[in-house]
């Protein structure tokens, strides 16, 4: 780059800068004219403040000596004016370049003139080496830090944790403190450091599902931050005959440590309260815990229980190794999977050398207890050319998570008795898996349980059960019941949907087969419990005419079922499972709960009520 009579002028190709001097009061002004390829010019003035060993000659710019140090402040013209530029103040302010270092506004320069520097600049330089935005990063990054340290500095201890932190006392009991953060929640557990040390042994206790007592000892327990082992005799039944040989008797809550027998909640309250449990728990957890103890439960392993098994599956094997099934053409649709009714009569009496009425009546039979079904559920069976297919040939069955491969052929329990067992082993599943309040559910861990495996292997129960012989409540708990472990299952297996597509999605694809017809979310809700009605943003019903299940349907609704149904939502009512004996009390308490929590909005300024979404259902 060369100078040639005051001008820098750039290689070839580049911009050319010409410089202009002039000199005003003792301060030289110098106009940058900015050219390019004849553009119109831009104009801005650099401010200069002569040094002692400066040699300015004002009647030559050429002569110009001044040093790139006294450079001020660049500022830009507008008609003519000088503007000031203030800096942002979330912005750093500006630096000298590396290498650089000023002298302080205050200190005057050699020939006694003070430097007029303008405010942004007026600061000293720390780190002049450091880029500024690279301090400005890292000034931020350190308030931040010093922010989240006063914060921690601040917690409140328990009473007594203050000697554990200031002499570093060894006490079993430990306190959790929540605070918060700007965006984040820290829950810090205060532990013994030797806690490890001295529990070497196995706190577990038996218990049953929905049990007051036993959920005082499951809260007690994990306030205190013990690990324990639960054995629930509703889940694991075949244990029942152990804890009856343990203790005499099958009443729990019943606590072990390791292989000694402490006793109930009332042993637990009256060493609680006479503030000797901690000591009590070092003698007895002292040592490692012995084979002779509860064993906790094994994932994979299945209580031996004698199934009864029907006695029309020799037959129906029979039938489906002879009958010729194929796809067929019916009233202009194609029917897959199917056979003519006169086909399995024929393969009846050839094998099982019956007369043909005969062959009919175990037709109708098998129909009964749901082992085939008519093509398009018109009739339960007759001789001719009517068409039917077995229930593991249904069109639903793909869609059906309750199905493994083959239909359960064991003779069915009753419904009641398999409502029963969903309701103990769910409420079992909630106890361990969820909060107090039943908002926060674990379904990651739900997934990897012994109980949930447990759960889906008695699903498989619902193929064949019988529905007709449930009473109005019966009914109705049972199908509360199965909506809300559906929902469970479903988040578990799909996934929680997003959007009101995917819900839609959701509660239609997702079903079980339930005394041999499919049932999903949508169908339970709006057929059965809301007796065949339109959902919402529906045109049609969820039976048509002809279809079986309305047999099913509930007479008339009860709107409270609205608050016992969950719908895997932050808004929607929470998770809840329910008795046939006392579902009314169980749905009004369920109603009041969730208009205590969230469900109604009081502005007594407006004299309005604000409720859910809910009640227009």
């Amino acid at each position: 780059m060369e100078v040639i009579n005051g001008e820098l002028l750039k290689p070839a190709g580049e911009e050319k800068l010409g410089i202009k001097v002039t000199e005003s009061n003792g301060v030289v002004d110098k106009e940058i004219i900015k050219t390019r390829y004849g553009n119109e010019n831009l104009s801005s003035s650099v401010h200069f403040s002569p040094s002692s060993n400066s040699n300015v000659n004002q009647d030559d710019p050429a002569g110009d000596t001044t040093k790139p140090e006294d450079i001020i402040a660049v500022t830009p013209k507008i008609n003519g004016y000088r503007q000031t530029i203030q800096p942002d103040f979330h912005l750093p302010k500006p630096e000298a370049p590396p290498g650089l270092s000023p002298s302080p506004p205050s200190q005057p320069y050699e020939n006694g003139d003070a430097v007029a520097r303008s405010k942004s600049l007026s600061e000293s330089f720390t780190a002049v080496d450091m880029p500024s935005i690279g301090k400005f990063i890292k000034e931020r990054s350190n308030s931040l830090s010093e922010r989240i340290s006063k914060r921690f500095s601040s917690l409140k201890f328990d009473d007594g944790d203050d000697d554990y932190m200031n002499n570093k006392v060894k006490s079993f009991d430990s306190g959790v403190t929540e605070f918060k953060i700007s965006g984040l929640k820290v829950v810090v557990m205060l532990k013994s450091n030797d806690e490890e040390e001295q529990i070497k042994g196995r706190v577990s206790f038996f218990s049953r599902s929905n049990c007051r007592d036993c959920t005082a000892v499951r809260s007690f327990f994990r306030e205190r931050g013990l690990k324990f082992v639960e054995i629930n005799i509703d889940v694991y039944r075949q244990r029942e005959k152990e804890l009856i040989e343990r203790t005499g008797s099958s009443q729990v809550p019943q606590i072990f440590f390791n292989d000694k027998l402490f006793g109930g909640l009332v042993a637990l309250n009256s060493l609680r309260n006479s503030g000797g449990f901690e000591e009590r728990l070092k003698e007895m957890l002292g040592k490692k815990c012995s084979g002779d103890a509860p064993a906790p439960p094994v994932y994979g392993f299945d209580d031996h229980e004698e199934e009864s098994t029907d006695d029309m599956v020799g037959m129906v094997k029979v039938l489906r190794q002879r009958l010729p099934i194929q796809d067929r053409l019916m009233k202009m649709k194609i029917v897959k999977n199917c056979f003519a009714g006169r086909e399995m009569v024929e393969v009846l009496i050839h094998h099982f050398d019956c007369g043909r009425k005969k062959a009919v009546e175990i037709g109708k039979q098998l129909a009964r207890k749901h082992f085939i079904h008519h093509v398009f559920g018109e009739n339960d069976f007759e001789d001719g050319n009517h068409y039917y297919r077995f229930l593991e040939h249904e069109p639903f069955i793909p869609k059906c998570y309750n199905f493994r491969g083959s239909t359960n052929d064991s003779e069915p329990k009753p419904a009641v008795v398999v409502g029963q067992r969903l309701n103990k082993i769910m409420s079992a599943i909630l106890e361990s898996y969820a909060s107090d309040d039943r908002r926060h559910v674990d379904y990651a861990g739900i997934s990897k349980s012994e109980e949930f495996r447990r759960y889906v292997n008695l699903v498989q129960d619902l193929h064949r059960v019988d529905l007709l012989k449930l009473s109005q409540d019966e009914k109705l708990a049972f199908f509360l019941n199965l909506h809300n472990a559906m929902i469970i299952h479903a988040v578990i297996r799909v996934g929680c949907p997003e959007g009101a597509i995917e819900r839609r999605s959701f509660s239609s694809n997702f079903q079980y087969i339930v005394g041999g017809s499919s049932f999903s979310l949508n169908t339970i809700t709006n057929g059965i419990l809301r007796s065949n009605r339109r959902s919402p943003y529906s045109l049609v019903k969820p039976f048509g005419t002809g279809d079986k299940r309305l047999e099913v349907a509930l007479p008339k609704v009860n709107p409270l079922i609205h608050f016992g149904l969950c719908i895997g939502t932050r808004s929607s009512p929470t998770v809840r499972f329910f008795t046939s004996q006392g579902i009314e009390a169980e749905l009004r308490s369920a109603a009041r709960e969730f208009f205590q929590r969230s469900g109604m909005e009081l502005d007594l300024e407006k004299r309005t009520v604000y409720l859910t979404r809910i009640i227009k259902w």
